[in-house]
């Protein structure tokens, strides 16, 4: 669903947005008064969760700042943007202050990239700054952050990276029908009876030790879980682009790379890394007259698979190599040192055209 359409909803259902949100907030400072802010965060996920959440929000805050004398704006002050805005304002002063210097290299750029960022067409041509929540990356939407004009239909988003480049962590587990959301088509019945077994096994190990068993404990659970595991993976979507060979090179690449025009903001100790996928030809629009100041090609999705394999002298990584040349990998991993009835891949993109438009910012901190 589209962020005008979510705007539109809140504001039918504004009563019922606002109690949700107190609901929200008290359960939060409910549970930040038990735990203390950093256990609560920590039960919701790991440190990487919140200084992620820190350089979106610290994005969101730039982006009003410079825009707010330049245009109408308004900022959407949902349950996405409390959670981030907690995040930021619990990391060190030193982190904000990195967040923060990096953001601002970042919209400096971004804003000649995107003239309608600035421009309006009128006093009711409002900009709309926002955070998606994470549900959001189930369907493919890997936004972060997203600017909206309803009145010019135009939209943009942002992901906002700190101090990696993977583009998905995407899970597998007895019943993740991985065809099914990355693809739009199902997984096969002989996968899941493949697959199905081995995670049952790891279930019953985590239901037996009380949560406690380790992976480490095992044994070589690479042989017995690992490779078995990615095996079918690799059977299967083998088959699945056979059956659909039109369909399953493009599908992958927007469901991990993203199925929405965005720009990748990557932070970095002492850089900021600008890239734009421009799958559709939505990003570096005009306004009017006013031309971007860089031009950023639209990208051409891949149409085949050339080949699916484990990595050379490797056990843990499955390439996928693609024409147009797109290559990704992925790296399977136990994202707890305790078993868990689910593993988790970590994808990354080690090849992309060369249209597709990267830009790196030296960050001065004189």
């Amino acid at each position: 669903m589209c962020f005008t359409k979510i705007i539109r909803i809140r504001e039918q259902i504004n009563h019922l947005k606002i109690k949700t949100q107190k609901i929200f907030k008290k359960c939060c400072q409910s549970l930040c008064r038990v735990l203390g802010f950093k256990k609560f965060m920590a039960s919701i996920n790991s440190k990487q969760m919140i200084t992620g959440k820190s350089f979106e929000y610290a994005l969101l805050i730039t982006l009003e700042e410079k825009l707010k004398n330049k245009t109408n704006l308004k900022v959407i002050e949902d349950p996405a943007f409390d959670v981030a805005k907690s995040c930021f304002n619990n990391v060190s002063a030193s982190e904000k202050s990195e967040y923060l210097l990096s953001a601002s290299f970042a919209v400096n750029f971004l804003m000649d990239m995107e003239p309608r960022l600035s421009n309006d067409i009128g006093k009711n041509d409002t900009l709309q700054l926002g955070i998606l929540p994470d549900f959001h990356g189930i369907s493919g939407d890997v936004r972060d952050v997203l600017a909206v004009r309803s009145l010019q239909k135009w939209e943009i988003g942002f992901s906002a990276k700190n101090n990696h480049k993977a583009v998905k962590h995407s899970r597998l587990s007895s019943s993740i029908d991985f065809g099914d959301q990355w693809l739009g088509i199902k997984n096969s019945k002989e996968y899941f009876d493949t697959v199905k077994p081995i995670f049952d096994n790891l279930a019953k190990i985590r239901k037996d030790s009380e949560a406690k068993k380790k992976w480490s404990e095992l044994g070589d659970y690479h042989s017995t879980v690992y490779v078995p595991i990615l095996k079918a993976f690799i059977k299967e979507l083998k088959s699945l682009y056979k059956n659909n060979p039109q369909k399953v090179a493009s599908n992958l690449v927007a469901y991990l790379v993203g199925n929405k025009d965005f720009y990748k903001v990557i932070k970095s100790k002492n850089s900021v890394e600008i890239q734009a996928y421009n799958l559709k030809g939505t990003l570096n629009l005009p306004f009017q007259k006013i031309q971007p100041k860089y031009k950023t090609p639209q990208v051409p999705l891949p149409t085949e698979i050339t080949s699916i394999d484990f990595k050379t002298d490797n056990n843990t990584t499955v390439i996928v190599t693609m024409n147009n040349d797109w290559t990704l990998s992925f790296r399977i991993h136990n994202a707890s040192s305790r078993v868990e009835s689910s593993l988790k891949f970590d994808i990354n993109l080690l090849k992309s055209p060369e249209k597709l438009f990267k830009n790196t910012l030296t960050i001065s901190k004189d």
